[in-house]
């Protein structure tokens, strides 16, 4: 709600400045008694305007005096013109201005300030624009002025007055642009506006601010003093000084404020009664009398005597400031002399002090190096101050050749200018002329002019209602873009809602189904024609030219999105799944995909970054992964990568059939069956993967081929598609991302991650630990493959690529997190299996149980923290070493178990030997 500014107690901040109650200085050249015109004196701002204001049964409009301080930009006001201190005042510096067309009451206005806002009316309409205008003005000038300077009043008057004096004439040019200038309405504003009565108010007791009821008192008091005072010398102080500083409308002065008058002296200004409340100056300057307003004295003009004095005081202070000014610097520089030479003094001392010349000589050696810290200092400055030099050489020459360019231009527009004198002069000639026998072929053409100027306007209509009808054709084209992006929002919840249920509708048939079992007879039978119906069942059959089906046969890379398993049960788990998978794509499309996918489009260039982490892990979208994926790659490769280097190998390939060749043909075909790229008879992503892998199998001897190369390549092709990429995106993770021999024969450093998988998993969750430990079950048995494919045949396509892309970007570190938070994600379905078959057949199969996405990174990223790369690198030394260990005495065994055969089958007795070997000899 909205405070009313006279609710506020006064402040200090309320009160004018001292400078806005001194007497205005008149220039010299009216003081000699000759009247200067009244357009030339300077305009002050003033005059009575109703404030809306108030609280409950006072509420209301009330009458204000309000006086514009130009040094501060406030406009203060008081109820009448008489009083000493204002009531309040409005800061115009960062205030707005509105005119109120639709108020009820006429020349109704607002002043908006960060604060408030302040309602105002004026008596008339040209009251209000005047008003309006004059405010703007203020506060452009305001802000536009140059900061004040303790100059002469004559310097004053003649250096910054024109300078003023143009910016003002080029913001009037600017406001005619608009609102054509309002006249001053006389009687009504102004000093004349402060010799009228107060405008009366419906009831006094509600023209009176009894929030501020500390300065009316104060007010009514000087006013009282104010009075008696003037009816002690004959006549009131509003009239005297009306009629000293005031000039009639006539433009003539009153001969009382002649000087020159005789039998008249000047009198001396009567010195202000102090008050507790207003803050005096040091410098006491002669004042109005005690009962009139600031602004309405200040604007009077005053006798040569006090002009000269206050002239001549301020010159006074001019030359005591520039000679304090002058000492104060002497004294700056008397000051470092003596630190100087204390400094010298202590110095000298510590080197008089030092007993040994040992001592002496470090001294000595101190001060020398401090000599030479200084004339390194110099050289320095020496040097910045040549390199300052020279750019200002540089610069001067800039603005020489720009002082060209302007002149140029300059030139080039009078040339415009003559060239259009010209034209308009031989222009004129030819209107002047005498009219010519022609005289039908000029009213012809006349006419025709005015027939243009017609269409002319026609074509305006025509181009005003063209615009009105684009303006609401666009609003009506914005109304339908937001009903259509609502829509679409609710299709796709209402596609998710029905996702959900048909998932939970498919959960409990098969629920049913194992509760029932062969004891329900024919409902069993009719539990299995319901799961044959909904697994079979299409919506996009029933919806006519509406597709309403929101799970299709494949996905963005070919994989089958509901596989062909022959288990029925795993049928219905996969069709579950596909329904929860696309329901949280659904639900999470607004609030989680769409910013995801405007925070990728924005982001142009590639570079390592906190914020790039962090888009990764949360996935790339579709449309930008190749391009991600190419840069991670080459990231990572970019020391090894050769132009030509893979054509060189598929020619090797060509010419010599490697010894893994076979092997490689033999995986082909069992490589993502569920996935159309690489199942179709004509696709030719098997003839890519083969070349892929046999190019890698030359680029790497030691490795050659290993299974799970193949998921790895396939992964890669899929998304990049050209095979050249995918042949260095298997390059990348083998022999950079992966540690070394990874896919040796022994698999050491597979071998190794899944012993620290072991002891991460008994760290970060220790109920399952235990619980598959009290069952005696192996997790390298399920977790192995996982490892050496990255997930490739474990989780859906949706959730494997989103950890290929944090994987890529981080390493082997972010495979230790999705394994953690796969058995977290499913760790209270484990604990709740007490079998140890159960749990294996349960593990086959749990990773194609997770739908959630964004659950699953959450727990990789989040709920396993810490997970520092250093403990990594710790545990896999120390479990490296204990296997290398187990290798060298498994060898011991394997030669002693050789030798010992081979000495037994030495001595093995000739009555011993196999039927075979003695029909052989005979």
């Amino acid at each position: 709600m909205q405070k009313d500014p006279e609710c506020t107690p006064p402040s200090e901040s309320t009160q004018p400045p001292s400078s806005a109650r001194e007497p205005e200085v008149v220039p010299p050249g009216d003081a000699e008694g000759c009247a200067r015109p009244l357009d030339t004196v300077p305009k002050k701002l003033c005059g009575y305007l109703s404030k809306f204001g108030g609280k409950g049964p006072i509420k209301g409009w009330k009458c204000r005096w309000f006086f514009y301080d130009e040094k501060k930009c406030h406009l203060y006001y008081s109820r009448t013109a008489q009083d000493a201190n204002p009531l309040d005042s409005i800061d115009l510096s960062s205030a707005v201005f509105d005119c109120k067309v639709d108020a009820e009451d006429e020349g109704t206005f607002e002043v908006k300030t960060p604060n408030r806002v302040i309602t105002l009316k004026a008596a008339t309409k040209q009251v209000m624009l005047y008003w309006l205008q004059q405010l703007q003005m203020k506060r452009w000038e305001f802000h536009n002025s140059p900061p004040a300077l303790p100059v002469t009043p004559a310097a004053g008057l003649s250096g910054n007055g024109p300078t003023l004096h143009l910016n003002l004439e080029q913001e009037e040019a600017d406001l005619e642009e608009f609102l054509c200038p309002v006249k001053t309405p006389i009687g009504l504003v102004g000093a004349a506006a402060a010799l009228q009565p107060v405008p009366a108010m419906p009831s006094a007791l509600q023209n009176i601010s009894l929030k501020h009821l500390g300065t009316e008192i104060q007010n009514t008091m000087h006013n009282i003093r104010g009075n008696k005072q003037a009816q002690a010398i004959g006549h009131g102080p509003l009239m005297e000084e009306s009629s000293q500083g005031v000039e009639p409308q006539g433009g003539e002065q009153s001969s009382t404020s002649d000087p020159s008058t005789p039998g008249k002296e000047p009198e001396e200004p009567p010195k202000p009664t102090p008050r507790s409340s207003l803050p005096s100056s040091p410098i006491q300057k002669p004042k109005r009398q005690s009962n009139t307003f600031p602004f309405f004295s200040d604007g009077l003009a005053r006798s040569r005597t006090a002009q000269e004095k206050v002239a001549a005081l301020e010159q006074q202070v001019l030359m005591l400031t520039e000679e304090l000014k002058s000492q104060k610097e002497l004294v700056i520089i008397l000051h470092k002399a003596l630190e100087a030479a204390q400094q010298e003094k202590r110095a000298s001392s510590a080197y008089l002090a030092a007993t040994e010349d040992k001592d002496r000589l470090e001294l000595v050696r101190h001060k020398v190096r401090q000599i030479a810290e200084l004339t390194q200092r110099v050289e320095t400055l020496e040097q910045d101050r040549e390199r300052l030099v020279h750019e200002a050489g540089l610069l001067e020459q800039q603005v020489q050749e720009l002082q060209q360019h302007v002149q140029l231009l300059m030139d080039k527009n009078q040339a415009k200018q003559q060239v259009i004198c010209k034209l308009s002069q031989k222009l004129t000639e030819d209107l002047a002329q005498p009219e010519q026998p022609a005289s039908g072929d000029f009213l012809s053409q006349q006419e025709r002019i005015e027939h243009l100027k017609d269409d002319m306007e026609a074509y305006r209509t025509q181009n005003r209602f063209l615009n009105s009808e684009i303006h609401q054709v666009t609003k009506i084209w914005r109304k339908v873009a937001e009903k259509e992006k609502a829509l679409l929002t609710k299709c796709a919840y209402l596609q998710a809602r029905n996702c959900q249920v048909e998932s939970k509708y498919l959960a409990g048939l098969r629920r049913l189904q194992e509760a029932a079992g062969a004891e329900a007879g024919g409902f069993s039978e009719l539990l299995q024609q319901l799961v044959q119906e909904a697994l079979q069942w299409e919506a996009g059959e029933a919806s006519g030219s509406v597709e309403l089906r929101p799970i299709s046969e494949y996905d963005d890379y070919g994989f089958l999105t509901v596989p062909d398993y022959e288990v029925e049960d795993l049928k219905l788990l996969a069709k579950i799944q596909a329904l929860e998978v696309c329901s949280h794509q659904l639900l999470a499309l607004e609030a989680v995909e769409r910013p995801l996918r405007e925070r990728w489009a924005a982001l142009t260039e590639l570079a390592p970054s906190a914020e790039l982490k962090q888009l990764l892990r949360a996935g790339v979208p579709r449309e930008h992964r190749q391009r991600v994926w190419r840069w991670l790659v080459h990231r990572r490769v970019r020391h090894l990568h050769s132009p030509g280097c893979y054509q060189e190998l598929l020619t090797r390939g060509r010419a010599c059939e490697h010894p893994a060749a076979r092997q490689i043909e033999l995986d082909l075909n069992r490589t993502f069956p569920t996935n159309k790229h690489f199942t179709c008879p004509t696709s030719s992503f098997p003839d890519k993967l083969r070349r892929v892998l046999l190019a890698f199998s030359w680029q790497n001897p030691t490795i050659g081929y290993c299974q799970g190369l193949n998921r790895l390549a396939a992964i890669a092709l899929l998304v990049l598609e050209d095979e050249e990429s995918a042949f260095w995106c298997l390059v990348a993770i083998v022999e950079t991302i992966l540690p070394a021999e990874y896919y040796s024969k022994t698999l050491t450093a597979s071998q190794v991650d899944q012993r620290v998988l072991r002891d991460l998993l008994s760290e970060k969750l220790p109920r399952l630990t235990a619980h598959l430990g009290q069952h005696h079950i192996d997790l390298s048995l399920i977790t192995f493959n996982w490892f050496l494919v990255v997930f490739a045949d474990s989780l859906i396509s949706d959730i494997l690529l989103r950890v290929w892309d944090a994987f890529l970007y981080e390493g082997t570190k972010v495979v230790f997190r999705y394994a953690l938070a796969i058995f977290k994600y499913n760790e209270e379905e484990i604990l709740r299996l007490q079998d140890s078959l159960e749990i294996y057949q349960y593990l086959r199969f749990f990773t194609k149980t997770i739908c959630d996405s964004r659950k699953l990174m959450s727990i990789a990223f989040n709920d396993m923290n810490p997970f520092p790369m250093k403990q990594l690198r710790q545990l896999r030394a120390v479990h490296r070493e204990r296997l290398e260990a187990e290798l060298r005495e498994l060898e011991v065994l394997k030669a002693e178990y050789l030798e010992r055969r081979a000495s037994r089958g030495r001595a093995v007795p000739e009555s011993c030997v196999s039927e075979d070997e003695g029909e052989g000899d005979g």
